[in-house]
């Protein structure tokens, strides 16, 4: 008699013939199962397979609707062989309940290859799920592309040229999108509106917060309104939008130069200090004029006004810049005055060249943890005639 193979609890054997039969038919089986990427295609083949070539009565998938042979939900029958569908984790993702001949139990032959089935289905059926998820994943991806390029157009994208100053930004958002917010509005009597705002949190729900704001922003700027008006209309505006935009509030501080006096207007509700520097004088710093944007109704703001002579520099940031850590150290922002009041480059490019470089080599290479956007504006020391 040919040599067999005897399973535990059967008392029957395979012999080698039978074997090879059955490692044939469950390659083939193998390929079916694992010929489609999609999970209900993968449940399908399986159950066709179990009752069409090995002739069971019928087999189903509880729970997902799937049956062949048999109704979705059957009553439960004794006879009944269930088989679970772990993944790696040996997590149980569905289960195979095969329903066998009336009248009859399961070979020993059946048996074998149902189990070896149940294996290859749980391989093929995790596969179609990670398939599935990178599909939503690179769907998901290309989405954030498209808002990251859509968000970064809304940015200025021509710089004013201002005779006599320099006036430039950068802005670094923590994921694909952010919170941060920067604008430069010209205005009807000459003068420049300016601001830096950032919304509380940061990605996505953020980002589209955030570009409520600069319609806002913009709409009410075209008013001509004065600046501490201005933020209060646009705190009441936010306030106006409902809770979720009241958790969403917003930090900001607001800018309008007039060039030719040499003379600018701020107003901050709720944000980071604006530092001023000008040559032989301490710097300065434009505090908190009132809390931030949307988080109180009936708000009022009042505005600051100062030189900006030959020589000056003035910055506005967000928090990104100075929450930057080594270690349990801070960047903080007396770290940024001193790298800010001491650069000596006299152009706002280059300023913020070598303030970004500076934070870069304080975190020595630590992941950034927050969008970081930053404004600077300089006086020449040489004016124009």
């Amino acid at each position: 008699m040919a040599a067999g193979t005897q399973l535990a609890g059967h008392g029957e054997t395979i012999d080698l013939q039978q074997q090879v039969a059955r490692l044939q038919a469950l390659l083939e089986a193998s390929r079916q199962v694992h010929s489609t990427t999609h999970e209900r295609e993968v449940l399908e083949s399986v159950l066709r397979i179990v009752v069409r070539e090995l002739e069971m009565d019928g087999a189903l998938f509880p729970g997902t609707g799937l049956s062949f042979g048999v109704p979705a939900e059957p009553e439960a029958s004794e006879s009944a062989l269930r088989l679970s569908l772990e993944d790696r984790d040996g997590k149980q993702m569905t289960e195979l309940v095969v329903l066998p001949p009336e009248g009859r139990a399961l070979t020993l032959y059946e048996a074998d290859f149902l189990e070896g089935l149940a294996l290859q289905a749980a391989v093929a059926l995790e596969n179609a799920r990670n398939h599935k998820r990178n599909l939503e994943f690179a769907r998901l991806q290309q989405d954030l592309e498209a808002a990251r390029q859509i968000q970064r157009s809304l940015l200025p994208q021509h710089l004013p040229e201002i005779p006599g100053y320099s006036v430039g930004f950068r802005s670094d958002t923590c994921y694909e999108v952010g919170g941060d917010y920067l604008d430069i509005v010209a205005q009807p009597d000459g003068s420049l509106l300016m601001v830096v705002a950032d919304v509380a949190g940061k990605g996505l729900a953020s980002a589209i917060m955030s570009t409520g704001f600069r319609a806002a922003f913009r709409g009410i700027a075209a008013t001509g309104l004065p600046l501490d008006e201005l933020a209060t209309r646009l705190n009441q505006h936010h306030w106006s939008d409902g809770e979720e935009a009241r958790r969403k509030y917003v930090t900001a501080i607001f800018l309008r130069l007039h060039p030719e006096a040499g003379e600018i207007e701020v107003v901050n509700a709720g944000h980071n200090p604006g530092f001023l520097f000008e040559p032989g004088a301490a710097p300065r710093q434009f505090d908190a004029a009132g809390t931030p944007l949307g988080l109180l109704p009936g708000m009022r703001y009042t505005s600051e006004r100062a030189p900006l002579r030959a020589g000056g520099r003035l910055l506005f940031y967000t928090d990104g810049l100075t929450e930057v850590f080594r270690g349990d150290e801070e960047f903080g922002p007396e770290r940024l005055l001193h790298q800010f009041s001491t650069c000596s480059s006299t152009n706002a490019d280059g300023i913020l060249d070598a303030l970004w470089t500076a934070i870069t080599e304080f975190s020595e290479g630590s992941p950034q943890g927050d969008d970081m956007t930053a404004l600077a504006l300089c006086r020449g020391t040489e004016m124009p005639a």
